[in-house]
């Protein structure tokens, strides 16, 4: 049956109507998939190529190298030297097992490093290398080279790593660098992305810490073409970074050596100073050690050697020891009297032994006592009850004020780590310090360098150069950074009056150059070379009145932490004042056996510039000088023309 016209148009009305909406959804999304892509091909085209370039092409840093050191003459004393090593690639290798075994026969293979080169594989992708072998020589990368076609994976690499050529002469100055740890990190606001270089030296003590942002350098950079891994294809670009700066110190080589050399095995330090320029020639302390061992960590046993050893070789005691400085402080004590007008050069003080002060008594070194004693003559025998005297006469603001005019209580900035400030007591001091009054005793035992009052070898080589001199000499370390002098430190004049000045240079004058001085027999003889010093010796433990009524113990009796520190500071010559020298040997006994035979050779050492003749010596002496020197020379590197130690 037909259907009727009027349905038929309805129904393909009905038709049309549904093509419309279907098509024009579809066209919509066709629209939309347009302009999406539109938006990611055209709108987004440059942010989508920076990720695709950013995923293929990766910028790494390139280490700089470290600044060198050099002494005062141009010998580096820290540099940088080719430090070989092999690296493995896992995926390269193949059965690495077997390329181990063939390697181990060419190289020797530390079992701790293999061990930990075999953890890092485990956790490391398969296309990083890992090194094998550290510090091998270049005989074993010529071996390795030769045979590469049966070590597959294994690659000769070549870098930069710290030396230090004169070993324990430098140690206590330069520190030594060492690998980044988490602890330097954690120690840094915004650490420079340089540190987080796998096996990154730094400074860890000492001016490589000190200095570090000097030595350390700019990274260079360098473009890689890497694949969708992370394996590096290859190299597209490198811009070579900047080196560290180099440094120039104010150390002479050789006289280091020497003074190194010269505390030998003691448990000492010793200070020279140019009294012109205040540059620091010699700053020693012993024992000493290799910081070559801490390059590239150094084993537990050698570290735990180092810790246990009751000298303390890690510390560098010529700046960060602090000690009372026994009869060495008396010249302080005496310019403050003479500066306030209390005492005259002339006036005498009568020493019988001891002293009564505050119902306490305070002895004398010399127990039958000195007799009748002025400035001159206290000096020079260093009886104690004169400077008692005086000390209570001008009382403890005015001689902590004159110590620290002299160079004492000072923290000078020269890069050496743990600069010590000492202390000058003072009585706001005590009572902030220990909620107590200062008594009268305390101005007593401070008067001789005793009590309250510390300072270390450094500032005691300043005070003497500022008495030779009457000028603030002030230390300097550091002579130029990269060819760039650096400030002198000969200072200005200290404002004291030049007779008083005098009066104390005549007395050290007298202490080694007068037969009761308490330094006679450390004198230089040569008349242009005489010295002017002082000897100190500064307790360590309270002597008791019954010990005192049967006589004090001596020291070599004594266990050796319970001796006294021996002290000795000088100038020299006495007439024209070139160098100052400050030496503490610890526990060392008495100032004038341990610690004045040690300066007055340090002494003839910086004078001469060389080994001095026998005859500047005393007739006693000079079998052992020349033994000394003897030993000295089979034991002194060879330091050439070259500016390198040669080996």
């Amino acid at each position: 049956m037909r259907r009727p016209s009027r349905e038929n148009t309805e129904s393909a009305r009905r038709v049309s109507r549904r093509a419309l909406v279907v098509g024009g959804l579809q066209l919509g999304f066709v629209g939309l998939l347009g302009a999406r892509m539109r938006y990611l091909q055209v709108d987004q085209a440059d942010q989508f190529r920076l990720l695709a370039e950013e995923n293929r092409i990766n910028d790494r840093l390139i280490p700089p190298a470290r600044g060198e050191v050099f002494d005062r003459h141009g010998l580096v004393i820290a540099r940088n030297e080719p430090s070989y090593r092999l690296t493995i690639v896992r995926e390269d290798a193949g059965d690495i097992d077997a390329v181990i075994r063939r390697l181990a026969t060419l190289v020797e293979l530390n079992a701790d490093d293999l061990n930990r080169a075999m953890a890092e594989m485990e956790r490391s992708p398969p296309f990083l290398p890992v090194t094998i072998a550290d510090r091998v020589s270049w005989e074993d990368i010529a071996r390795v080279s030769v045979n590469a076609p049966a070590l597959p994976g294994i690659t000769p690499e070549v870098g930069l790593s710290r030396h230090y050529p004169l070993g324990p002469d430098f140690a206590n100055v330069l520190g030594y660098v060492g690998p980044v740890s988490d602890y330097d990190l954690s120690k840094i606001e915004d650490p420079d992305q340089l540190l987080r270089i796998p096996r990154f030296q730094i400074g860890k003590v000492g001016l490589e810490a000190k200095m570090e942002e000097n030595l350390r350098g700019k990274a260079g950079t360098k473009r890689v073409e890497v694949n969708a891994v992370g394996r590096v294809m290859r190299e597209l670009d490198r811009v070579e970074g900047q080196p560290g700066a180099n440094l120039q110190l104010t150390v002479d080589h050789r006289l280091q050596n020497y003074v190194q050399a010269r505390l030998g095995n003691e448990s000492a330090a010793a200070v020279v100073i140019d009294t012109q320029t205040g540059d620091l020639l010699a700053i020693a302390s012993a024992p000493s050690f290799d910081p070559n061992l801490f390059v590239r960590g150094i084993s537990v046993s050698d570290y735990k050697a180092l810790t246990e050893n009751k000298f303390r070789p890690l510390a560098s005691k010529s700046v960060q020891g602090l000690y009372p400085p026994g009869s060495t402080f008396k010249m302080v004590t005496a310019l403050a009297a003479l500066e306030e007008g209390v005492i005259s050069p002339e006036e005498t003080v009568w020493c019988p032994g001891h002293v009564e002060v505050a119902n306490r008594r305070f002895h004398c070194w010399k127990r039958a006592g000195h007799g009748h004693m002025d400035l001159k003559s206290s000096l020079r025998e260093s009886c104690d009850v004169y400077y008692y005297d005086v000390a209570l006469k001008v009382g403890i603001e005015k001689i902590s004020a004159m110590a620290e005019r002299l160079g004492l209580s000072q923290r000078y900035d020269i890069p050496m780590s743990a600069v010590a400030r000492g202390r000058a007591p003072t009585k706001d001091w005590k009572l902030s310090n220990y909620g107590q009054d200062w008594v009268v005793g305390d101005t007593v035992n401070a008067s001789i360098g005793q009590g309250y009052v510390l300072a270390s070898p450094l500032q005691l080589a300043v005070m003497s150069a500022r008495i030779a001199t009457g000028r603030m000499v002030t230390p300097r370390l550091l002579k130029s950074v990269d060819g760039v002098e650096q400030p002198s430190g000969s200072g200005e004049s200290l404002g004291l009056n030049e007779n008083h000045l005098r009066q104390i240079r005549r007395a050290m004058f007298e202490v080694s150059n007068v037969r009761r001085g308490t330094a006679y027999g450390s004198r230089i003889l040569p008349d242009d070379m005489r010295m002017a010093g002082k000897t100190g010796t500064s307790q360590v433990r309270n002597i008791t009145a019954a010990e005192r009524a049967r006589g004090v113990t001596k020291n070599e009796d004594l266990p050796w932490e319970r001796r006294d520190h021996a002290l000795f500071v000088n100038f020299a010559p006495y007439d024209n004042p070139r160098y100052a020298v400050a030496v503490v040997v610890e526990h060392g006994g008495g100032g004038s056996k341990a610690a004045a035979p040690i300066a007055r050779d340090i002494t003839l050492q910086a004078l001469y510039g060389e080994d001095p003749p026998l005859d500047a010596y005393p007739a006693k002496d000079r079998d052992r000088i020349k033994a000394l020197q003897d030993r000295l020379k089979r034991e002194r590197p060879d330091f050439g023309s070259t500016g390198r130690v040669r080996t």
